[in-house]
């Protein structure tokens, strides 16, 4: 990738469909997705949401900070609407690499948006500028080990018919993606097999509605761009350099959830 590509040219309609159509409710994935913290990390904090998307995150993370700033490039407006109740929350419209700040936050998370920036390393850098020294940087994003059958195949096809079709059309392509993997995941992945594909990521989906399932689909095939992240790229960005209390896990086979405190010097 070109390393001076460093920010999003053009807003992306398709985040901004998504998140006007649709709500995440679920909110024990945020608590996986950015363990080892807690929610006891956000106490009493200045919080940076960074691609806060329909600020379904900052609903949860508002009740307890000082105060979250969440920014987003595609559905800002949508998260202002969604957010207008809680008077300690602002939201802005603007790139996560780029963003500056007068003053830096204590905590900054950055939940399933950094594979989608048309450059993750300047902007994982950027992230680090935004969070003080002391402070805390979460991130949680889709891997390369485990994702083999995505980056190959669903990728490809995503690119070369979905991306030209409407958004409802993708949506509806996705209930019926997701229906059809029910019987699979409640015969053959239910019986102990962890070699098969995605069988812990299965899971949750056991764990999860039908219309969370059809938006975890959607989410994948509706993503403009998407690059996976390898675990030696994200131990290069949790460095002991720049880190300490660096905690980096794989995540049902398909993630990486990372997090690390901002050393002082």
């Amino acid at each position: 990738m070109n390393d001076s590509k460093v920010v999003q040219q053009v807003q992306q309609t398709e985040w901004h469909w998504q998140w006007s159509h649709h709500q995440s409710e679920t909110e024990f994935l945020f608590f996986d997705w950015i363990a080892p913290r807690t929610l006891d990390d956000f106490n009493g904090k200045r919080v940076f949401d960074a691609g806060c998307g329909g600020g379904h995150h900052v609903r949860i993370v508002a009740p307890v900070a000082r105060h979250v700033t969440g920014i987003d490039l595609n559905a800002a407006s949508v998260a202002s609407r969604r957010l207008a109740g809680f008077p300690n929350v602002q939201i802005l419209e603007g790139d996560i690499a780029r963003h500056q700040a007068e003053e830096a936050f204590d905590v900054v998370y950055c939940i399933g948006v950094i594979q989608h920036t048309d450059n993750p390393d300047k902007t994982f850098n950027n992230l680090k500028k935004l969070c003080k020294r002391g402070g805390l940087l979460i991130v949680w994003c889709y891997s390369l080990e485990g994702n083999e059958l995505v980056w190959r195949i669903v990728e490809p096809l995503r690119k070369m018919f979905l991306r030209h079709m409407g958004r409802k059309t993708v949506e509806i392509i996705s209930y019926l993606i997701t229906v059809g993997l029910y019987f699979p995941i409640y015969t053959l992945y239910l019986l102990p097999l962890p070699r098969l594909p995605f069988y812990e990521y299965f899971q949750n989906f056991r764990r999860l509605s039908l219309y969370r399932n059809m938006l975890n689909v959607f989410d994948k095939l509706n993503a403009p761009q998407t690059e996976f992240i390898s675990r030696a790229r994200i131990e290069k960005w949790f460095n002991e350099k720049d880190f300490k209390e660096i905690s980096i896990t794989a995540y049902k086979g398909v993630s990486w959830r990372a997090s690390g405190i901002v050393r002082d010097v």
